[in-house]
């Protein structure tokens, strides 16, 4: 969808930004951080979220340091957004197809149930991925391609997670609170000052509040 929108305004652009980000935070929120506490409790999964943040914030600095985009550039900030929010999705999506896995381990509906919340709040989360880069000057196969191996993971999440639907409570806890730790930096370091950059009218904050509402709606369905 994003790589064939020509001319993102900037109004378009920041309430997309931010419905992906108040999504993701429901998301995280309501669903993965919620599932790490069940599997491992608090401990475990605040390890796993201040792992996931650091991870992170060590990638951001590897991605300046070898500068993956163009110093000076007017859109270098939104590209790196792009990048980083990619980034910060592959590795969230490795525990989510985990728990997919072991979900049909678990039982068809269970896993059934958990494909389809995946799979609706992937949709904005691609564009989240693809618009900044298509806008910081990545050309549209580069956009698509990056964006199509964030999924990746995820495919070889699930195969572990089917394959050892059995393994250790407590290291899903920690992958999960990772997961989560990771997005939420992703979300308020990147996605939402880089919209605030764009555009500071009120669709965009009311974008991350419709993002919110349809996380929390998507997180209770589930």
């Amino acid at each position: 969808m994003a790589l064939f929108i020509k001319g993102v305004s900037k109004r378009l652009l920041g309430f997309i930004l931010e419905f992906s980000a108040g999504l993701m935070t429901a998301v995280v929120c309501f669903e993965l951080i919620p599932e790490a506490f069940d599997f491992g409790g608090a401990v475990l999964t605040l390890i796993g979220v201040l792992a996931g943040i650091v991870v992170i914030l060590i990638l951001e600095d590897f991605i300046r340091k070898f500068d993956f985009v163009k110093k000076g550039s007017a859109n270098s900030d939104l590209l790196r957004a792009g990048i980083l929010t990619s980034i910060g999705i592959a590795l969230h999506n490795f525990p989510e197809g985990f728990a997919v896995g072991s979900g049909f381990e678990a039982s068809v509906s269970l896993g059934l149930t958990l494909t389809a919340v995946i799979a609706i709040h992937d949709i904005p989360e691609g564009i989240a991925m693809a618009v900044p880069m298509r806008a910081g000057g990545f050309s549209r196969l580069k956009a698509f391609l990056l964006t199509v191996l964030s999924g990746v993971p995820m495919g070889l999440g699930a195969l572990i997670g089917a394959a050892l639907g059995g393994l250790s409570k407590q290291f899903i806890a920690v992958c999960l609170g990772f997961a989560g730790g990771a997005m939420l930096y992703i979300i308020f370091g990147q996605l939402i000052p880089e919209s605030k950059k764009i555009y500071l009218g009120r669709l965009s904050s009311l974008g991350n509040i419709l993002g919110i509402l349809c996380g929390i709606v998507v997180s209770v369905c589930n």
